[in-house]
């Protein structure tokens, strides 16, 4: 039975001497944004998601030994190990912010289903100026959020675990990991109305996620993957302008969200505590307030932890404060 992918944050000097059958992709938060490419044969997504100052991260995707394949779809790059696919894409500065992204969304469902990774369980999404106003008047994320929802309307695949947070540049860009064989099971929070629920003041289109993804083996204990995660109760906005208790909530609602009574509640045995997670990602609105969350993120999670901390926009323009992670 082959795990689901383990991760892990590197420099970028130790991904570079990283052996090349390990890895099945990357990601490269750098100052620098643009399409995906190839680096030491595997698919390598540049993001800008560090500031002047602040250390490069790469995150790493590995393979469990199989041997991997590669190639390119549509301006997506993909490789996989007849068990798991990494794929990335880029959407790039568009006019047409919803379209765009429906067309590589589209894209994405058709590589997945001609290769037969049907059961994709976790998407992230970087979009540069997230609550700017686009050409039409209307918030980028809001208009990516349409695109992406048509795309899912279209193909009738389900909402899987996701992340659609700011980046400092470089338009649109996305990644995503699909299975083969084990089964995906999407997860709600009881402390927070379903994403794709949301109430129209937050746009002509909700949201497409679940609020974490539980990837299931036909025996065994499987992984939780954790949405980008904030301090959402209901559908508001909680601790406004307070960082300290945004962060606490948002803590709150993913121990509420892993833990076993909500699992029970999916049909999964057993529970996590926040201590379990690991490749934790803190995105932080505010560079003056990073010390605050770290403080909080270091009461609560495991030292033994890959975390990694960006400084960037949240999807709302009241939320100071977002946190993603998984269960291995």
């Amino acid at each position: 039975m082959i795990a689901t992918p383990p991760c892990a944050f590197r420099t970028a000097e130790d991904f570079a001497g990283l052996a090349g059958d390990t890895v099945l992709g990357a990601v490269h938060y750098s100052a620098q944004a643009g399409p995906p490419r190839w680096e030491h044969g595997r698919p390598v997504l540049p993001l800008h998601m560090v500031r002047p100052g602040e250390p490069e991260v790469v995150e790493v995707w590995h393979t469990e030994g199989r041997p991997v394949r590669v190639g390119e779809h549509r301006g997506l790059l993909y490789a996989h190990d007849d068990e798991v696919l990494f794929c990335a894409g880029w959407i790039g500065p568009s006019v047409d912010c919803g379209e765009a992204t429906r067309r590589a969304y589209l894209a994405a469902f058709d590589l997945v289903e001609r290769l037969g990774y049907r059961n994709v369980f976790r998407m992230w999404n970087m979009l540069d100026g997230i609550t700017d106003l686009d050409a039409f008047g209307t918030e980028v994320y809001r208009d990516f959020c349409v695109g992406r929802g048509r795309a899912f309307d279209e193909r009738g695949h389900a909402m899987p675990a996701s992340t659609g947070i700011g980046a400092l540049g470089g338009g649109i860009a996305f990644y995503f990991l699909a299975h083969r064989s084990h089964r995906a099971v999407h997860l709600e929070n009881p402390l927070q109305v379903p994403a794709h629920e949301y109430p129209a003041q937050y746009g002509p289109r909700s949201p497409s996620f679940a609020r974490a993804t539980y990837l299931a083996p036909e025996g065994g204990r499987g992984s939780l993957y954790v949405s980008g995660t904030a301090s959402i109760l209901d559908h508001a906005t909680v601790g406004v302008g307070d960082v300290a208790r945004q962060t606490q909530v948002t803590l709150a609602n993913i121990a509420a969200l892993i833990g076993a009574e909500n699992l029970a509640r999916h049909g999964i045995e057993g529970g996590n505590a926040l201590h379990d997670l690991r490749a934790i990602k803190v995105y932080v609105k505010r560079p003056e307030d990073v010390p605050t969350v770290l403080r909080l993120c270091r009461d609560e999670f495991s030292r033994r932890a890959d975390l990694a901390v960006f400084t960037v926009d949240v999807c709302r323009p009241d939320l100071l404060v977002e946190i993603e992670g998984m269960v291995p």
